[in-house]
């Protein structure tokens, strides 16, 4: 009777979020606080096991116009994200990259990072690179460790992508001198590392992952229509290993980015990362003309999207984070 009651009451809020106003009351980072690492789950600060969902806005130097506290703020009261990631490009020969242009890379990141601050929703700060500049994201993450780190908000992403030509063992030691750097001025707050080729040989680093240093996470990127089965396998069996993983970006076309969605095998992407309660962020927040970029040219760079400037893949992207959302706050709201 209690679950049928908990189904009934989810169904309800769901569908009342769907067909009415926004609920301004969603403020994730007041109903779980500090976020803590337990074996391979991600806890709130009571303990308990929680998952953040939410999307990526896209490279801060290509896409910087959606880099502002309106679209921050729309993304967690409509979209009902209970964590955003800011992609702050860090690449040799990226325009307006932080390589390039430090300044203008950083009031875009902070601009986000202060708007999730005043909303209330978890933010990734993601150095958004495929190479090694470790004295470059040292002296960038202890910038943001000491202006953010007292903020239970922060999620540091120290290495977006490793690709396939870069071994655990440099990945693992660019990483711990990375963490040193941020648990100088931030001894708590979730950090995630990046993983091989692409954070999808997860497998590998459950044999050998980071040591001396608590909540430390992971990252695992997919894109259903490119990775399927032989992913999940690497990703369960470094789950029996309590390894602790954050996707920190997804999305439901091929791996380029472009291409067809294939819905069934995002939706079962979804389910597996429901059932072992590992967070997940949609890529991404952009309007580029392809298939992962979820909002048309003609939307608004603040918000305020209807159905009509939101694409497919940001569609889907709404509704999966919209219902897995309402139902963990009306189940917490239950308990």
């Amino acid at each position: 009777m209690k679950y049928l009651t908990f189904v009934i009451v989810a169904l309800f809020f769901f569908c009342s979020v769907h067909g009415s106003a926004r609920n301004n009351n969603w403020e994730p980072v007041k109903i779980h606080g500090q976020l803590q690492v337990k074996g391979h789950f991600l806890c709130n600060g009571q303990g308990d096991t929680i998952s953040l969902r939410g999307v990526s806005l896209g490279w801060h130097n290509l896409w910087p116009r959606f880099y502002n506290k309106k679209a921050v703020k729309w993304l967690k009261d409509d979209w009902k994200c209970s964590v955003i990631r800011a992609a702050m490009g860090a690449y040799e020969g990226v325009e307006d990259g932080y390589l390039v242009n430090p300044e203008f890379a950083l009031n875009c990141v902070e601009t986000v990072v202060r708007a999730s601050i005043k909303e209330n929703v978890y933010v990734i700060i993601d150095w958004h690179a495929h190479d090694f500049y470790p004295e470059l994201a040292k002296q960038f993450f202890a910038s943001m460790a000491r202006k953010y780190g007292k903020n239970p908000h922060i999620i540091y992403e120290i290495f977006n992508e490793p690709t396939h030509e870069h071994s655990w063992e440099r990945i693992k030691k660019y990483a711990e001198e990375v963490i040193a750097e941020i648990r100088k001025y931030d001894p708590d707050n979730l950090i995630i590392v990046g993983t091989p080729s692409w954070d999808q040989h997860v497998d590998i680093v459950a044999n050998n992952p980071i040591v001396g240093y608590e909540n430390i996470m992971y990252s695992l990127h997919f894109y259903a229509a490119s990775h399927k089965e032989e992913l999940r396998s690497r990703v369960a069996k470094a789950l029996e290993k309590d390894l602790p993983l954050f996707v920190t970006e997804c999305a439901g076309m091929e791996h380029t980015g472009d291409g067809f969605l294939n819905i069934p095998e995002w939706e079962k992407w979804t389910d597996f990362l429901e059932k072992n309660r590992i967070s997940w962020v949609n890529w991404s927040i952009s309007n580029k003309n392809e298939t992962c970029s979820m909002i048309l040219p003609r939307g608004s760079y603040e918000g305020g999207w209807d159905t009509e400037v939101i694409k497919p893949a940001g569609q889907k992207s709404r509704e999966l984070i919209r219902f897995y959302n309402t139902v963990d706050k009306v189940y917490e709201n239950l308990r």
